[in-house]
């Protein structure tokens, strides 16, 4: 799996989430529940990870999302 966007906003994450859905393409959100483990400082930004093979597309649908 490739990374494709990394962010420690949950407002932005839950877009890209649904940005990356409506696209269909299958991802997933590394680190997503550290959170619980750091005390919700937000120092762990959430990683989200699609197939290789779908990495071009993914960048294409979230062109407009500013990475952070």
């Amino acid at each position: 799996m490739e990374e494709i966007f990394r962010t420690n906003d949950l407002v932005k994450l839950s877009y890209v989430r649904h940005v990356l859905s409506e696209a269909g393409i299958e991802h997933f959100v590394a680190d997503e529940h550290i959170s619980a483990v750091e005390g919700n400082i937000g120092a762990f930004p959430r990683r989200v990870m699609v197939h290789e093979e779908d990495a071009s597309r993914a960048k294409h649908a979230l062109r407009d999302v500013e990475p952070g």
